[in-house]
């Protein structure tokens, strides 16, 4: 169904009249038009150029409100065939007013029964290091006297012990340039609100963090993708508002990247005077032993910020990560932190010094089962499901898998009535690249990786099966 052009610039309204972006005034408009029913799921939204000048606007204001929209899953782009809204179907399942929209996330805010969960990355249960340094940690908060337990930047207990962490990486730090934070997603999200400006470029590789991702759309940010470390680099050099990347143990390909490219692209961040984040969260994770030095090992400036946390490492349930960044901006950060907690829980943080003093024992035992695992992974892929491709992680929790043909998206629903939820690749690209590429994790043990993978294979079936001509069904043997 196509837009009348006519009613949709009459329901547009004074839809202008509002304060900031032009782009973020129209989108917010077109939205509750959507939301409301006045403009019905599958209807095709006029080009961009001719809503421009309908709308007496610069083509790149509508532009911009579409992708915005695509981003937040309300419309559809594709090259050739317009910009359609979601249909009845997603735009149901979404809901009017989800915040998020990403299906990695919506799996952690309302689970499945009965599914083996693909979507999320972490260690399904703690350590016995963790209830371990949880014993010391009560210990030495019964000691504590005279504070009051409100540390915004981080209690200085954690921030000495990253500052050493990280200066034992050749990385000279010190603990007024950390700051800790709730987990890893916090880090990313209040870099995003103290960085970003609704309408501001981020430049991100693809595929990518899908969790990253949705911080940015929070913060109406617009991407720039780059599929490769040259394109990213080239990119610096328009100075988008912040750049991020996952330079080892990559989110979701396990790639690992070399000191030279680390080098060259920490030099063009300092010459473009581009924030550049290096997530380390899966760092540790790195096969071949001790991970790399972050990425502001090789260039000094305020540039280059480090996140870290130690959900992969030990466990997602420990919601403590951090910041290591320049002192004026971890200033900052922690004004703005104040706005929003007040400051993490100190018995966390307590447990977290201890276990930062024991990394290279929990790297070792952590490494040595997911490399187990990641062979068993791919030892049954290549045995059930011969036809797809997986290159080896080099580090990390997940293998990037291609389907030898079809849509991932569309698979994934078929997965989801096997009983196996599984991310498709369009969640790690905010351009709505990767169609053909699923994430696999090897986090869980054995069996539960080939039941996962026996259920991925009888779903490949039937969804192999319905898209072959009738006629040639029976001939596959």
């Amino acid at each position: 169904m196509r837009a009348n052009y006519d009613e949709l610039i009459t329901g547009l309204g004074r839809w202008s009249s509002g304060r900031g972006p032009l782009y973020l005034l129209l989108a917010t408009r077109l939205r509750a038009m959507i939301d409301d029913g006045e403009i019905p799921p599958d209807t095709l939204l006029p080009p961009d150029r001719l809503l421009a000048r309908g709308l007496a606007v610069g083509r790149g204001t509508v532009v911009a409100a579409y992708d915005l929209l695509q981003q937040e899953g309300k419309v559809v782009r594709r090259q050739g065939s317009g910009t359609r809204v979601c249909t009845a179907e997603r735009t149901a399942a979404l809901g009017p007013a989800a915040p998020v929209v990403n299906p990695l996330l919506l799996h952690l805010l309302d689970p499945p029964d009965g599914v083996i969960l693909l979507t999320c990355t972490a260690p399904d249960e703690p350590p016995p290091a963790l209830i371990e340094a949880y014993r010391e940690a009560a210990a030495r908060l019964a000691r504590v006297r005279h504070d009051i337990g409100y540390h915004p930047a981080g209690h200085p207990v954690l921030r000495e012990a990253l500052a050493s962490y990280y200066r034992a990486r050749d990385v000279p730090t010190s603990a007024d340039q950390i700051l800790v934070t709730n987990g890893g997603q916090q880090a990313l999200t209040l870099l995003a609100a103290l960085l970003v400006a609704p309408g501001d470029t981020i430049l991100t590789e693809t595929p990518t963090y899908p969790g990253a991702l949705e911080s940015f759309r929070d913060a109406a940010a617009l991407f720039r993708t780059a599929g490769d470390p040259d394109a990213f680099g080239a990119a610096l050099a328009d100075r988008p508002a912040l750049a991020y990347l996952v330079p080892t143990g990559h989110n979701p390909t396990g790639a690992v990247m070399s000191p030279l490219t680390r080098r060259r692209l920490a030099a063009l961040a300092v010459k473009h005077d581009v924030p550049l984040v290096d997530d380390e969260v899966p760092a540790e994770l790195c096969f071949s032993g001790e991970p790399p030095p972050p990425l502001a090992h090789y260039a000094s400036g305020q540039q280059l910020i480090t996140v870290g946390s130690l959900s992969k490492l030990v466990w997602g349930g420990l919601r403590v990560g951090w910041i290591r960044a320049a002192p004026p901006l971890v200033s900052r950060l922690a004004r703005l932190r104040a706005l929003h907690d007040l400051g993490g829980e100190v018995l966390s943080q307590f447990a977290a010094a201890r276990l930062l003093s024991q990394v290279g024992e929990l790297r070792r035992d952590r490494v040595t089962l997911l490399r187990r695992r990641h062979d068993h992974l791919l030892a049954e892929l290549g045995a059930r499901l011969p036809t797809w491709s997986a290159e080896p992680a080099q580090g990390g929790q997940t293998v990037w898998a291609r389907l030898p043909d079809g849509d991932a998206d569309a698979f994934a629903q078929v997965a989801l009535r096997h009983r196996v939820a599984v991310p498709p690749g369009r969640s790690f690209d905010p351009s709505g690249g990767h169609g053909d590429r699923l994430r696999l994790p090897f986090l869980f043990d054995e069996k539960t990786i080939t039941e996962s993978v026996t259920r991925l294979a009888a779903a490949w079936h039937d969804y192999d099966g319905a898209r072959r001509p009738r006629a040639l069904r029976g001939l596959i043997v």
